[in-house]
């Protein structure tokens, strides 16, 4: 199994505080542009594969989802899931390049934040649009490519600690990148907007909506998400499977 962060007691503890974990989606400052995008739910089957908590599977259920499962690779995510979501809910424990993808299977598949942390995403895109069915749709959010392209995920200060600029560097470097988050080491990969926009298509998706989130406009007033707004964190895509 793959390893991961979110099982590490400190780690998970550190993640719990965030804003985005205690108030649900509410808390998630790209929530407001990713629902305005969002494919319709009522009646269709629903797959949100690094579900964390479960609040995009608890979303699609309250929207009328007539099916709804979440894979996430953190066993304390998954308990944490269950313990706040419907119990009708169909939680997987797995790594996302491990889920067994049934062809023909869902309507709409959805991703949050986690696809940053595959390696080979051509791959994960060919899975994903087999899975869906005619006529199905994908909702993805991934960490902006300028975001990770130089790798600290860190501002760039002066003398007296104030913020100048955001760093972009070595863009064109597909490959691992180690940042520091909630104080530990993590590992993704970054990726050009060109490779993440080009595998959806050449996956045999049609691109639906693209948008480099901003934050929640009832979130702005707190001082942690003014700087959002000095360059993008999060990239969100809705893609379609023709009939």
């Amino acid at each position: 199994m793959k390893e991961n962060k979110y099982d590490d007691p400190v780690f998970f503890e550190k993640y719990s505080q965030m804003t985005r974990s205690q108030k649900g989606l509410e808390g998630a400052g790209e929530w407001e542009d990713f629902r305005a995008i969002f494919p319709p739910l009522a009646g269709r089957s629903f797959l949100d594969l690094g579900c964390g908590y479960g609040w995009h599977c608890q979303y699609a259920l309250e929207q009328g989802a007539a099916s709804v499962t979440g894979v996430d690779l953190s066993e304390k995510m998954l308990a944490k899931a269950r313990e706040l979501t419907d119990p009708s809910i169909h939680y997987i424990h797995c790594a996302l390049e491990d889920y067994a993808f049934v062809p023909g299977s869902v309507d709409v598949m959805m991703s949050s934040l986690a696809l940053h942390y595959i390696q080979d995403l051509n791959t994960m895109f060919q899975k994903m649009a087999t899975a869906l069915k005619p006529g199905g749709d994908l909702a993805f959010s991934i960490e902006h490519p300028i975001f990770t392209a130089e790798g600290k995920e860190d501002w760039i200060y002066d003398e007296n600690g104030k913020i100048v600029c955001w760093p972009v560097d070595r863009y064109f470097d597909e490959s691992l990148r180690e940042s520091i988050f909630l104080g530990e080491k993590v590992v993704k990969y970054h990726h050009t907007m060109t490779s993440i926009l080009n595998g959806v298509i050449q996956a045999g998706l049609t691109l639906t909506a693209v948008k480099e989130a901003e934050p929640a406009s009832y979130l702005r007033h707190l001082p942690e998400m003014q700087n959002e707004l000095r360059r993008p964190m999060m990239l969100l895509v809705c893609a379609h499977k023709q009939d």
